[in-house]
């Protein structure tokens, strides 16, 4: 399985293909419940824009659902809308439920007592 890391203001179109369907669905919906958000407290993209310390242009990137804006710029515009706490959530240990299986299943199935410490 061949991982892409794809970062910065010069990523292509190219490059967001090669990342799958799932991920880019699932970044156009965060986009739309932003907007969503936004628009519901009645705020402009210059108010939530410049609240954030980002661009218009960026703001219309992440509502637009384009992958290559920052997670920290993702958190920031969260945080300003009072939605970050819902981020907070993502990857929780405590509620992943596969890696806590796959963690039960390598631990040993007995436990032998220590050997008594005869050290004087």
């Amino acid at each position: 399985m061949a991982h892409y890391l794809l970062t910065g203001p010069n990523m292509t179109r190219e490059s967001t293909e090669q990342l799958p369907l799932e991920v880019l669905q699932t970044v156009q919906e965060l986009g739309r419940r932003i907007r969503t958000a936004r628009v519901r407290r009645r705020m402009t993209t210059d108010d939530l824009a410049d609240a954030c310390g980002i661009g218009r242009r960026t703001l219309y990137r992440i509502e637009n659902g384009e992958p290559g804006v920052a997670l920290g710029t993702y958190l920031a515009v969260l945080w300003k809308l009072g939605l970050l706490d819902s981020a907070k959530k993502v990857a929780d240990p405590d509620a992943d439920e596969h890696g806590k299986i796959l963690e039960a299943a390598s631990r040993p199935q007995r436990v032998r007592p220590r050997a008594p410490d005869n050290d004087f």
